[in-house]
């Protein structure tokens, strides 16, 4: 049969065959770890990446929702409070107060008297330190870093309002521009 070296040479050759070296394993340790580590800076940069995208839509939707709200309001030529407001050709024609751009008698967006016309929300601001407010005046929990703001400018003869909403977080800036034009009869909606 098999001589005694025949059997300790063929048990040393499945000895050999059997398992890994420990440098086999360390370099499928190495090549493992490399891949992970790709994978995992990936996954980090797509989830960085994801969170712009979520914070650009939120400024928008407060922008869109603020300029049709200033789009809403009335444009007359008096203020809406005015006797004269439904049937005025021209500032000329108000009983009292003249509706310009800024807000008129100490009205605010969230008091009384409230914004009742285009022209009050020129100007108009919401900070950090003032936060993101619903029309009532209540604050819209994790807008707390987000800024707003309403410029206005005369077009037309008067007859044209641009209204510029801008919308700021961080080193994101969002901006929408808007008309709202007097028609005839100048009514308020």
């Amino acid at each position: 049969m098999y001589t005694k070296a025949q059997i300790t040479r063929t048990r040393l050759i499945n000895a050999r065959q059997v398992g890994v070296t420990l440098v086999e394993l360390i370099l499928f340790i190495l090549i493992v770890s490399v891949a992970v580590i790709g994978v995992t800076r990936i996954m980090n940069l797509t989830s960085v990446a994801s969170t712009d995208p979520l914070r650009e839509k939120q400024a928008l939707a407060i922008a869109e929702s603020l300029l049709e709200e200033v789009q809403l309001q009335a444009f007359t030529y008096c203020d809406p409070d005015d006797a004269n407001a439904m049937t005025a050709n021209n500032p000329a024609g108000c009983a009292t107060s003249v509706q310009g751009l800024g807000p008129t008698a100490g009205e605010t967006r969230y008091g009384s008297p409230r914004f009742d016309n285009v022209g009050d929300y020129h100007n108009f601001e919401m900070t950090p330190a003032d936060p993101i407010k619903d029309i009532q005046g209540q604050v819209i929990v994790g807008l707390g870093s987000y800024s707003a703001s309403v410029q206005e400018t005369e077009d037309l003869g008067g007859d044209r309002i641009r209204i510029d909403v801008t919308v700021s977080v961080d080193n994101l800036s969002v901006s929408l521009t808007g008309y709202r034009y007097r028609y005839a009869p100048r009514a308020t909606p």
